[in-house]
């Protein structure tokens, strides 16, 4: 058993010595084979954050880890690594050494966007693509280079990220501060278009040299404490943001109140800043490039710690942060790129310009494969340390970002940022709705000063400051606003309804707020020093901070100036003296009734006339007789029911059923016309002397305004007003004793002014004038303060606060109390002829009509079955349609004597004088009725040729058509 023991030893060792001999073989084979291909590093390896070594170190391990899972490659990226020592000359320097004597195929590289704007140049001319893994500057994509690739995300990509977290919280204004180069300006324009997006305003930009000294950040950090911004977005390197953070702390603006974000500049970087610089960056938001964690990006940190403290023993506490991996991923897509474009052993550069009196920089040769190898960099894809790996344009494509903040000795996460849904709290595929605009839902945030509320985002610059509030000098209507000096103690007592207003809103605000009112006045006489414009003017002139009193919010003025809500009614309106109007002239009876109902009410009583007659006259002999005494008795009959005096009776049912209502109809109508007539006669009938303002402008009548207002000016430029036909006014006596003169007399027509003005004067005067309006349209009076003042929110919001509440009602029983002693004029009178119309009244109208229209079918209907066998008779050579007609009217015309009202006549009268009647007409050829003979089977009527009337006989004649 032992020798087998040995030879089986023996056998296994011969066999694995066999196998590592054909192995080697197989290795120096496959390196004898393989094209090895020159490519560039540019990185600043004497920084002193050490990155430039982090960077050179990831490239290194990208390559082995390439090369070892594609070991069949036929190409082999070869590094030849150059120092730009931190300076754009430098940069350029080492990539021109490596494109004109190393003969390189493409750059990783350089660090910052000042070097690869020099680089790239350099790479278009000798077509060497250049792959930059941590140039973010935007405005590196102005250059439209084909030869250049920026494996990273761009800066204009996380201002998106930057204006959320501003959004959320509310701010309205934000002071950038950034480097003074190209990695700092490239950014800005891109931020303050976003921060425009969401109505926030950036009053100042703070820009710092790269170079800057204590000093330097110290001055500038001082200017902006005097400024009211509290938010401020820096956007610079580690380096000079480490510097301006302590400076910051040091100078006190690290406190309670203030707001640092940082870009992912230094977000990025925040895991590998030692706890020194930390400490001085407490409560610091960042936005930070969000990296998927993978157990690849995992295992490589590991690997990379590992490596980076063998190659460099003397570092310690230095982390990779996401342009190492970015600098892994951009040397992965070059060693892809590269095989894909297969390399010949043959890989020299071509001269490009042959020319004598070329420079240093035209001389060195062109790459015969930058054009290919820039293709296939473009069209590489594939899964990375950093995430997907896809370039669009050469550009790496937009991923999400973190909202971190600085608390303690680490970095916590608040939030995150996608492209796709904004601001979110989770990357929880499940949960990706958009974060609320309620600040609870973010994770805790420990604020600068350890403070957990929210700061408000600006202040007042300095303790001892208050803001001057500018207030206007009135005459007249100070229940507004009232200047009083006090002569004795040197002081000036500023009331009134707006200064009521003010000052209660403060109130409510949840800051002090300190203040004076300055009154606008010339000191030599105390009137006011100028218009409202010119007042409102000086807030843009930053002579007053604000402006408080009754001021109108205007279009114009809001060009300058940002306005509070309102706090009063709006509108321009004009008052006029108002007359009694009771009629006095002779036809004042008419004007109960418009002329529309007269009209319809005289065709009813013609109609309600007719349908009488028709349903009365074959058994009424009321309206029997002449034809002008039928048609008398008529109408006489119709329009007598207007007093209820017709003396007719009617006999048909359908006739009293018709009357019953119309009678009805003209109970309503008498009733109406009585009350609305004496209305008209005893009622005061108080009316406006005029109802339009161009009615005044076309008789030339003049015009009362308020001096110093915008009306007077309105009424010239707006409505055509000649400046000789306003009369300025300064009280509300003034404006009553013009009023009461007359335009004729020297006095004035009407006088215009704002809403809340002229309903004081109401009040005071409610039994002489009237209110007509609003003739122009305005916001009413609010508080003035500078274009986008922090302010404006909070005092617009604490004014709706106290028009809500209580308090408002106090104040204007405070000073509006008179109004209460008058009936309200304040409306606009509705200047109407006080009559009554048809509209109301249609109904009854529509009721008679339909019963005076069945009564008629009803009786028609009636009239022709009792008398159809005068229409069935048959046809005959003489006989015709018309005829039958004629004999149906003329049978309509005759008496109907089988009707109740003459059987009784005749049952008085006797059967003689019916007898009688008959011989008095011996030619007529049928009875008065021919109902006579409606129970008479043996007769018939007939026409006989050449005869106009019907004749009975017993039986037909031969002569008789059939």
């Amino acid at each position: 058993m032992g020798t087998v023991k040995k030879l089986c030893i023996v056998f296994f060792c011969s066999l694995f010595l066999l196998s590592w001999i054909f192995s080697v073989a197989a290795v120096a084979a496959v390196e004898n084979t393989t094209i090895q291909v020159n490519v560039g590093v540019v990185v600043d390896l004497d920084q002193p954050s050490q990155s430039g070594k982090m960077y050179l170190s990831c490239i290194k391990m990208a390559i082995e880890d390439f090369y070892a899972s594609h070991a069949h490659f036929k190409t082999r990226l070869v590094l030849n690594t150059r120092d730009s020592k931190q300076t754009v000359v430098g940069a350029a320097a080492a990539a021109l050494d490596l494109i004109k004597n190393v003969e390189v195929q493409a750059i990783l590289g350089p660090v910052t966007s000042m070097q690869a704007s020099f680089v790239v140049n350099l790479g278009d001319q000798a077509h060497v693509p250049i792959l930059s893994f941590s140039a973010t500057s935007p405005s590196l994509t102005s250059l439209q280079s084909s030869y250049f690739f920026r494996i990273t995300q761009t800066d204009s990509h996380q201002v998106k990220a930057v204006s959320a977290i501003v959004k959320n919280f509310g701010w309205r204004q934000v002071v950038p501060i950034y480097v003074d180069n190209t990695y700092g300006e490239g950014v800005i324009p891109f931020l303050i278009d976003a921060l425009q997006e969401i109505d926030a305003h950036v009053p100042y930009r703070s820009v710092i040299p790269a170079s800057a000294t204590d000093v330097q950040i110290e001055k500038e950090l001082h200017k902006l404490m005097t400024k009211q911004t509290r938010v401020f977005i820096v956007h610079m390197l580690p380096k000079l943001c480490t510097k301006l953070f302590a400076k910051a702390k040091e100078v006190g603006m690290m406190g309670k109140g203030y707001v640092w974000i940082m870009t992912n500049g230094v977000g990025n970087r925040l895991w590998s800043i030692p706890p020194v610089f930390l400490n001085s960056m407490q409560g610091v938001l960042g936005v930070e490039t969000d990296v998927p964690r993978t157990e690849e990006l995992e295992n490589f940190k590991k690997r990379w710690k590992r490596r980076f403290q063998q190659d460099n023993p003397a570092i310690i506490d230095v982390d990779v942060d996401v342009f190492g991996f970015r600098a892994y991923d951009a040397a992965f897509a070059l060693a892809y790129a590269v095989e894909e474009v297969g390399f010949n052993t043959n890989s020299d550069f071509r001269n490009r310009n042959d020319s004598v009196n070329s420079t240093d920089l035209d001389t060195f040769e062109v790459s015969q494969y930058g054009l290919k190898l820039s293709q296939a960099i473009s069209n590489t894809s594939f899964k990375g340390l950093a995430g997907d790996f896809r370039l669009d344009d050469g550009q790496l494509q937009a991923s999400n970002f973190k909202i971190v903040n600085v608390n303690g000795d680490g970095v916590r996460t608040i939030a995150f940022w996608t492209p796709e849904n904004g601001m979110v709290k989770t990357l929880n595929s499940a949960n990706t709705s958009k974060l609320s605009t309620s600040k609870c839902n973010l994770s805790p945030i420990i604020w600068p000063g350890d403070s957990l509320s929210v700061p408000r985002g600006w202040e007042i610059p300095t303790n001892d400051k208050k803001l001057r509030i500018g207030v206007p000098v009135k005459i007249g209507f100070s229940e507004f606003v009232k200047v009083t000096k006090n002569p004795s103690t040197n002081t000036t007592e500023v009331t009134g309804f707006s200064i009521d207003v003010f000052e209660a809103a403060v109130e409510v605000l949840p800051y002090a707020l300190p203040f004076e009112f300055i009154p606008f006045e010339n000191y030599s006489d105390g009137t006011m020093a100028g218009t409202y414009n010119d007042l409102v003017y000086q807030v843009y002139l930053e002579k007053f901070d604000a402006v408080v009193g009754d001021t109108t919010i205007r279009a114009n003025r809001s060009l300058y100036v940002d306005f509070t809500m309102p706090y009063t009614e709006s509108g321009v309106v004009m008052v006029v003296p108002i007359r009694d109007t009771r009629s006095k002239n002779a036809w004042v009876f008419l004007k109960p009734l418009t002329w529309d109902l007269w009209l319809t009410t005289f065709c009813f009583f013609i109609f309600i006339g007719f349908v009488i007659w028709v349903l009365e006259h074959q058994i009424n002999e009321d309206f029997r007789g002449p034809p002008s005494h039928q048609v008398g008795t008529s109408f006489w009959f119709a329009f007598s029911t207007v007093v209820f005096s017709h003396r007719e009776r009617v006999v048909s049912n359908l006739a009293r059923f018709l009357m019953i209502i119309w009678v009805f109809v003209v109970l309503v109508l008498t009733q109406s016309y009585t009350a609305n007539l004496a209305s008209l006669l005893t009622v005061e009938q108080l009316q406006p002397t005029f109802t339009n303002i161009k009615d005044i402008l076309r008789k030339g009548e003049n015009v009362g305004c308020m001096e110093n207002s915008f009306v007077c000016e309105l009424l010239m430029k707006q409505i055509g007003f000649h400046e000789s036909k306003l009369k300025g006014m300064n009280s509300m006596e003034e404006c009553d004793e013009a009023l009461s003169k007359g335009s004729g007399k020297g006095g004035i027509a009407a006088v215009v002014d704002e809403t809340p003005n002229m309903k004081l004067f109401i009040a005071k005067y409610c039994s002489k004038y009237t209110m007509i309006g609003p003739i122009y349209k305005t916001d009413g009076f609010g508080f003035v303060f500078p274009k986008r003042s922090p302010l404006v929110p909070d005092i617009s919001q604490a004014v709706l606060s106290v028009m809500e509440g209580e308090k408002i009602m106090k104040i204007e029983s405070k000073w509006f109390s008179q109004e209460s002693n008058c009936e309200d004029n304040s409306r606009t009178p509705r200047i109407s002829s006080n009559s009554l119309g048809l509209e109301s009244f249609w109904g009854l109208f529509l009721i008679a009509g339909v019963a005076s229209i069945l009564a008629l079918i009803i009786f028609v209907a009636c009239f022709f079955y009792k008398h159809r066998h005068v229409l069935e008779q048959p046809d005959s050579r003489t006989s015709s349609r018309w005829r039958r007609v004629r004999a149906m009217i003329e049978i309509f015309n005759e008496k109907d004597l089988n009707s109740h009202t003459f059987k009784s006549r005749q049952q008085e009268e006797g059967l003689a004088g019916v007898g009688e009647e008959a011989k008095a007409s011996p030619n007529r050829n049928w009875p008065e009725s021919p109902f006579s003979y409606a129970n008479d089977t043996d007769k018939i009527f007939g026409f006989y040729e050449g005869q106009q009337t019907p004749s009975t006989t017993s039986h037909a004649s031969p002569g008789m058509v059939h």
